[in-house]
């Protein structure tokens, strides 16, 4: 599919319109992501409005990308202590009385 035939999706950064190429299909996705980096960047240009686009932009990507990073590490944080927790009820389980033992 050339770019032309390829469905996009408007949004808006700071007050100024991109048009911008997507899948079929991902245009809510697209808005979304756009609305979260929209508020960012708001949020970052609140604090000084003296700052440029391109300056703000890329604050936001350092500060989206930190809050991923830290969800997930939380997250495989807490599939380590699933598994841990997973492994005694295993081990629990097989040393009771009439227990089988784990496969």
């Amino acid at each position: 599919m050339s770019d032309a035939t390829r469905p996009t999706a408007e949004i808006t950064l700071l007050g100024r319109s991109y048009v911008i190429a997507c899948a079929p299909g991902e245009e809510p996705k697209l808005e979304r992501a756009a609305r979260y980096l929209d508020r960012a960047m708001t949020g970052i240009h609140a604090q000084n409005s003296l700052l440029g686009s391109e300056r703000i932009a890329v604050m936001a990507a350092l500060n989206i990308t930190h809050e991923l990073l830290e969800t997930l590490e939380q997250q495989r944080d807490s599939e380590r202590s699933l598994d841990a927790l997973s492994e005694r009820l295993e081990r629990a389980l097989a040393d009771a009385p009439g227990g089988e033992p784990s496969a």
